[in-house]
């Protein structure tokens, strides 16, 4: 296993040739000063995500009605089914591709955008960009779930409405080379539709249904649409809880909050303030593994050999920056 302990700053002066072009692609993590907001056009609701997104949670209520009739199997399923999804999510289209917070192999490349697909949460290419662009213009109208329009419009109400044109604009500007590169990454978007309808709603409900024989009505709405809507409102509740509730001890003028609860849900996303602070950390937080499973399933995969070149920021990175720019709740350890 190897890390990188040093600043982002550190490891631009230290680069060149290739190691230079990789940290110029990084600063699409960093925020854009000089970004001036443009008013943009009256929000207009897509309707067919809308009726989608009510049927869902729908559907995702009668699960609740019905998981105690569900086996104990079915159960365990639903939990693994959660499990692989937000990795495919926190581990894949965030910390890997998003940030290039590490570097993996092809076997884990793979998986990671088989668990993406399980997750439906827009292909890897999009969710990417998006994030770049969220992480650029953070809380402007180029974010596309731009916290200061509420918790609605950051948790879900983002997805229901059309794109503000600067989400689009400066979303065509970032330098996605490196995602257009990836074998993996364009294969999964060329054929996103049908892996989204295998993994994420034939797989999960055909597995119990046909190796123990639970009842096929309850193997879709349990560890299919139950199980996909938790994984959505808990990488919501970052764009949303995360940005408005909890401390900020690493930078006290930005709205990216610590929130435990959002850590435990999203399997160690929820150190937001770090996170915004520190983009470019594969940990996404100070503290190591705690409460961070996404962490310590990159940590496996380096012992594995399957990952390698973890960007880690330096204690003394943090502390100077603590000092300097947080609000005074900072603990150690």
């Amino acid at each position: 296993m190897t890390f990188r302990t040093v600043s982002f700053l550190q490891e631009k002066q230290r680069s060149t040739g290739a190691d230079m072009a990789e940290a110029m692609l990084l600063t699409d993590d960093a925020f854009a000063e000089s970004y001036s907001e443009k008013e943009g056009p009256a929000t207009k609701l897509v309707w067919r995500n809308v009726i989608l997104m009510v049927l869902l949670h729908l559907g995702a209520v009668y699960g609740l009605f019905i998981v105690t009739s569900a086996s104990k199997l079915t159960l365990l399923w639903s939990a693994v089914c959660f499990m692989v999804s937000a990795l495919g999510v926190t581990a894949g289209a965030h910390r890997l591709w998003s940030h290039r917070s590490y570097k993996a192999k092809l076997p884990l490349r793979i998986f990671l955008a088989v668990a993406n697909s399980m997750a439906f949460q827009n292909d890897i290419f999009e969710w990417a960009r998006d994030h770049r662009a969220h992480h650029k213009f953070s809380e402007t109208n180029a974010d596309p779930h731009n916290a200061t329009r509420g918790f609605f419009f950051a948790h879900i109400g983002w997805l229901l409405v059309r794109k503000h044109p600067d989400v689009i604009e400066k979303g065509a500007k970032l330098d996605l080379s490196d995602l257009k590169a990836d074998g993996v990454v364009m294969f999964q978007r060329r054929h996103y539709k049908l892996s989204i309808l295998v993994m994420c709603f034939l797989f999960p409900t055909l597995v119990p249904w046909y190796l123990w024989g639970e009842d096929f009505w309850v193997a879709y709405f349990v560890p299919g649409l139950l199980r996909y809507t938790v994984v959505l409102n808990a990488t919501w509740l970052v764009n949303s809880a995360a940005h408005m509730w909890g401390m900020r001890p690493y930078d006290s003028s930005i709205n990216p909050r610590e929130n435990r609860f959002v850590a435990f849900s999203a399997v160690g996303e929820g150190f937001h303030n770090y996170h915004h602070t520190f983009p470019y950390d594969y940990a996404a937080s100070e503290f190591g593994s705690r409460l961070n499973i996404t962490k310590g399933f990159i940590d496996l995969m380096c012992f594995f050999g399957l990952a390698k070149d973890c960007k880690k920021v330096s204690p003394d990175t943090v502390m100077a920056r603590v000092q300097r720019t947080g609000d005074g709740s900072h603990k150690s350890g």
